[in-house]
């Protein structure tokens, strides 16, 4: 018996009347007209049946934390990192377990499978590591947590942010993080890249770096993260986070640099709504925007996932943990408008940031994981026009969060009296 069947799907690459079998956590068919038995059938109506959302960027060291101790009034990147400092100060492993487990609640209920989060190691008690470690091991049966030793003030700047940084990955954190352009000069900033890149290497780790969140055109620390990645070895492995500092480049000067960016199999992750919130700040009008050239980095090969980075913390007081307003945030914001392109920003929230991940089992195919999410969408175009509700979130073949449908009672006359908003 089949632990569950899932009836009449559309998948994501537009196949319908589809349905998929699962057994013992994992699809073991894909196919129309399965009749086995199976302990729970859902009909999904022909409506879209995704992998999970992939958050490939995020702060769970911060997030919810909205207001503690203060607010962030000139709603700038460097006040929230002056911000975040003073909240360390006071906060406690038990205080971020807590807010983080919460987060990771409403994660699941809006599809969230997986999550790659970034974590403060300029703090000698290292609290947010140990409350992460804490946090991964607890989530792991619905959530895949992976987490970034991220030298916020600076790996060098800070001085003893290097030997905290190799402590959190000795104590298990999985991916080496940086913040070159927060170095005191350009070329410590260069050389921060070089030795974080090199301990990765030796440690057979992936890297992560926070690179040119900035207006500064001339901020270009992802040309020596390209490069290092060659040196050494890490092609596939390496991923260049923000890259605001793209959008205010020379356009000569960017011909050069994405070239050699896609040569080092450079994986790129925005974060829209952040992005196009800190950046600009400094400026009259024309007033810059800051999200970096997703259109260019993905014509030239490169695997470009969206993040969504923050939910109500030092930097950022919106968010809900939704995947599709980050990638409708991203379409809008890089003038992403035809069929193909916004289809597109929907394998940016899902497939794209499953890859950067190196996220295994991840799909809607045969031997693939059974975890999947029914949408209140035909399509992914339709599901990031309407924010979808995500009807059924599934893991490993059981039901994890279930949300009613969307629906509007009208009293028009000679109208109809409920209203699908999916159904246009």
């Amino acid at each position: 018996m089949l632990d569950l069947l899932i009836k009449n799907a559309t998948l994501p690459d537009g196949t319908t009347d589809t349905d998929i079998a699962c057994r013992n956590g994992t699809i073991t068919a894909v196919e129309p007209g399965i009749t086995a038995e199976a302990a729970r059938v859902i009909d999904a109506t022909g409506r879209l049946v995704s992998p999970p959302f992939i958050d490939p960027h995020f702060h769970m060291d911060a997030t919810l934390s909205l207001g503690t101790p203060r607010m962030n009034v000139s709603g700038t990147l460097l006040e929230g990192i002056a911000l975040w400092g003073e909240l360390k100060q006071i906060q406690s492993v038990d205080d971020i377990v807590t807010r983080a487990l919460r987060y990771c609640d409403i994660a699941v209920s809006m599809g969230i499978g997986a999550i790659r989060s970034h974590v403060d190691t300029c703090d000698d008690s290292l609290t947010g590591v140990q409350a992460l470690l804490q946090v991964r091991e607890q989530v792991r049966d619905y959530i895949d947590l992976q987490l970034v030793a991220f030298p916020q003030d600076g790996v060098l700047r800070d001085p003893t942010a290097m030997q905290n940084t190799l402590r959190a990955l000795d104590m298990g954190v999985d991916v080496v993080g940086g913040i070159p352009h927060f170095e005191r000069t350009m070329e410590d900033g260069a050389r921060s890249v070089r030795v974080l890149c090199e301990i990765a290497a030796e440690r057979g780790l992936m890297v992560d770096m926070h690179c040119d969140e900035s207006d500064d055109p001339q901020s270009r620390h992802v040309e020596t993260l390209a490069c290092e990645t060659q040196r050494l070895g890490l092609q596939g492995r390496v991923a260049g986070s923000h890259l605001t500092s793209m959008h205010s480049m020379d356009n000569y000067y960017v011909s050069k640099l994405i070239a050699l960016m896609a040569e080092s199999e450079m994986r790129v992750i925005p974060n829209p709504l952040i992005n196009i919130m800190l950046q600009g700040r400094h400026d009259t009008y024309p007033k810059r925007r800051g999200q970096t050239r997703v259109r260019e980095l993905r014509d030239a090969g490169m695997t470009v996932g969206f993040g969504s980075d923050c939910v109500k913390d030092p930097w950022y007081s919106m968010g809900r943990a939704d995947m599709l307003d980050v990638a409708a945030m991203g379409l809008h914001v890089g003038q992403l408008s035809s069929r193909e392109d916004m289809a597109w920003c929907f394998d940016a929230v899902t497939v794209n940031s499953a890859r950067i991940m190196g996220l295994e089992g991840y799909g809607v195919s045969r031997g693939c994981k059974a975890n999947v999410v029914i949408l209140q969408a035909p399509d992914p175009i339709e599901a990031i026009r309407l924010r979808a509700t995500r009807l059924t979130v599934v893991r490993h073949g059981k039901i994890i969060s279930e949300t009613p449908e969307a629906t509007a009672a009208l009293t028009l006359p000679g109208r109809p009296g409920t209203l699908d908003p999916g159904a246009t």
